[in-house]
């Protein structure tokens, strides 16, 4: 229903559905849970730019090598054969001590690695068992959108109801940190069966960083409600210029209620890897054990003992010329500056990030129309489709991150990731100048 609408989608299920049963021979049917989902987002557009054979700026992997310490890391890792064993359910040691060296400074606090700390396959695997830790049927979770696509499938999953309030462009929208939340629109989505918030920063797609004040006047919202706060910050090690970076769980009286999530594959740029983790409270952290230990059980162990090493390895040289965070922040700001100036040569407008792998880009300027195409489909979808199959570039549309009753925000932006190689990010910007305006 978000890529291609509600009549396109169930025809396309329904008929889905049909062929199975042909071809099984039966008419068992899926669990009712599942009944919302339908193509997914990624494999639609990824296989679209496959199919195209297009500079893929939309979705966001690093197509750049795994870095050369990390390498080291991971074959030391092979090497080592109790690396190679199943590990502690709830975190490899090794990692879930270096994970606590890491964050207790960021958060002001001691973290017990063993009891404040879990690790998962990934960041999405995290947020899952967040959800499915807290959630009941009938449930709700407030979600700041646009959102990432994964909440609703894990919503949907846990029967739980998503409820969101949008991030509304106020002042020069040419800037994230412009785009914010509505305080009487916020604080009127809660009700006695909000059990949680949702809140991304930086943000995916916008590349907004949430300020202090902001988050203060989150947490206090929260607060109140007495609701936890499951907070993505898997993009945390991408800052631009003088902005920066907050925990909302550093805050005071914050920690007790937010459950802190983070990518090692966002932070050292393999996102392949998939190892993600959650850190937070004892009470809380023990749930998400609990879900994780009866689904994937563990992450894979020499993984885990290399990301470890990369952090020991990172913290070793920090405020060096060679720390790697340093020069992520920088490239990456440096490649996204290459694409917004791409974009407004030729008339459209990028909305600048705080920080993160995306920016988007309104194309409202071009005049392009394709009511012609009558595909029923938001207007970002049909232009990023066209983009891929006549100038093979390919993006992500934004109306796919809203739900419907705040799409219409999605307005004529796309989504472009800046998290690439030099040859991809010098490719896209020779497309990019080939773009013109409608006639």
């Amino acid at each position: 229903e978000l890529i291609f609408g509600r009549s396109y989608k169930l025809s396309y299920y329904n008929e889905y559905k049909s062929y199975l049963r042909e071809m099984n021979g039966t008419k068992v049917k899926a669990a009712r849970r599942l009944d919302s989902f339908g193509v997914n987002l990624w494999a639609e557009f990824s296989g679209l730019a496959k199919e195209c054979n297009a500079t893929n700026i939309g979705q966001g992997f690093p197509d750049f090598p795994c870095p050369e310490f990390l390498q080291k890391e991971v074959a030391k890792a092979i090497a080592k054969p109790s690396a190679n064993w199943y590990t502690r359910t709830q975190g490899h040691p090794a990692l879930v001590q270096s994970l606590a060296k890491e964050f207790s400074p960021l958060f002001g606090r001691d973290i017990n690695p063993m009891t404040e700390i879990v690790t998962t396959v990934g960041a999405y695997e995290a947020i899952f068992c967040s959800i499915a830790a807290f959630v009941n049927e009938g449930d709700e979770v407030i979600v700041i959108e646009p959102h990432f696509d994964c909440y609703t499938g894990d919503m949907a999953i846990c029967g739980g109801k998503l409820v969101r309030v949008p991030l509304r462009c106020t002042g020069d929208g040419k800037f994230a940190k412009n785009w914010k939340l509505d305080p009487k629109e916020f604080e009127a989505a809660f009700s006695e069966k909000t059990r949680a918030l949702l809140i991304t920063t930086p943000h995916n797609p916008i590349g907004k960083i949430f300020s202090t004040e902001e988050l203060e006047y989150i947490g206090g919202v929260c607060k109140k409600h007495d609701v936890i706060i499951i907070s993505d910050e898997v993009y945390e090690r991408v800052v631009f210029d003088d902005n920066q970076h907050i925990r909302i769980g550093s805050l005071p009286g914050m920690w007790e209620r937010t459950i802190t999530i983070g990518s090692a594959g966002k932070t050292f740029s393999v996102t392949g890897w998939k190892i993600g983790w959650a850190i937070g409270p004892e009470h809380l952290v023990t749930q998400l054990q609990h879900v994780s230990s009866c689904t994937t059980f563990t992450a894979p162990t020499p993984l885990q003992e290399a990301v470890a090493g990369g952090f020991d390895y990172q913290r070793s040289i920090a405020g060096s010329e060679d720390a790697y965070f340093t020069w992520l922040s920088a490239k990456l700001q440096d490649n996204c500056r290459k694409l917004a100036d791409a974009f407004s040569s030729v008339g459209m407008q990028p909305v600048w990030p705080d920080g993160g792998y995306f920016m988007l880009v309104d194309t409202a300027s071009m005049g392009w129309d394709f009511t012609e195409l009558k595909t029923g489909r938001c207007y970002d979808v049909d232009c990023v489709k066209w983009l891929t199959r006549e100038f093979k570039l390919a993006t992500i549309p934004i109306s796919v991150f809203y739900g419907d009753q705040n799409r219409q925000l999605s307005a004529k932006y796309i989504r472009v990731c800046f998290a690439k190689s030099d040859q991809t990010i010098d490719k896209a910007c020779n497309i990019i100048k080939t773009l013109q305006k409608s006639k």
